[in-house]
């Protein structure tokens, strides 16, 4: 089922549009448009904003895995899927095993063009390897949120509008693009509990060095916590809608 997923881009090339088009435009955009502003310069920038980045590209891309496995549905894969001798979950798990293997995918393109913008890893192969290990941690238990949010919209464009609406406000009033010390005393309340900034903060920290041990304990503790909460609903609208 994994291999089904990641075979689709072949017979399906506007995936890599979603998949390697948009990673490379999100880091450009951010580089070009916001460097000079916010850092200086291009490269200044996005040793800031790079990990934010693809932390909010991430984030986007989970919400992929909610529009497949919905599009799935509504065309009838998974009452074909069914006749087949395999476990009823498996179909669920390869999408999911899948899109995680496209997320790294984007996140190694993200940093291949960022370090020829600029971009530099003071931390080594080590925590490059640590950072994508968190990343997709995090990913995965995201994944499961996308898993109810697909089973429960009646169609995959319904899951696009609340994917934007969810992710665009937690990503921009995080630390992923701006320091929190530069916003209103009022936000950084919130900014301080965002899932997002600890992801951040972890991330960068682990590329480029900082503060670690305190937003990695973070991430992987709302990591942990979204899959205790999400992971026995989605399986619940799964079961429902098979």
């Amino acid at each position: 089922m994994a291999w089904r997923s990641l075979v689709s881009v072949k017979h399906n090339p506007l995936e890599l549009v979603d998949y390697s088009i948009t990673p490379i435009m999100f880091v450009a955009l951010f580089a070009y448009v916001f460097g000079g502003q916010m850092a200086g310069s291009p490269h200044a920038y996005l040793q800031y904003a790079l990990s934010g980045i693809i932390v909010q590209n991430t984030l986007f891309m989970s919400m992929y895995t909610a529009m497949a496995l919905n599009s799935d549905l509504t065309k009838g894969v998974f009452d074909r899927l069914r006749s087949l001798p395999i476990a009823r979950s498996a179909p669920l798990m390869g999408r999911i095993a899948a899109d995680l293997c496209k997320q790294l995918w984007a996140m190694l393109l993200m940093i291949g063009l960022g370090s020829l913008l600029g971009f530099r890893i003071h931390q080594g192969a080590g925590g490059l390897v640590f950072a994508a290990l968190m990343l997709v941690t995090f990913a995965a238990a995201v994944s499961w949120t996308a898993v109810l949010i697909g089973m429960l919209a009646g169609d995959p464009e319904k899951v696009q509008v609340f994917a934007f609406t969810l992710i665009f406000p937690i990503t921009f009033t995080s630390s992923a693009f701006v320091r929190v010390e530069t916003m209103p005393g009022w936000l950084q309340a919130w900014v301080d509990v965002n899932p997002v900034t600890h992801l951040s903060d972890a991330f960068r920290a682990l590329l480029i060095g900082g503060e670690l041990a305190g937003p990695v304990l973070w991430s992987l503790t709302w990591a942990a916590g979204i899959t205790v909460v999400f992971c026995p609903l989605a399986m619940r609208a799964y079961r429902a809608r098979l």
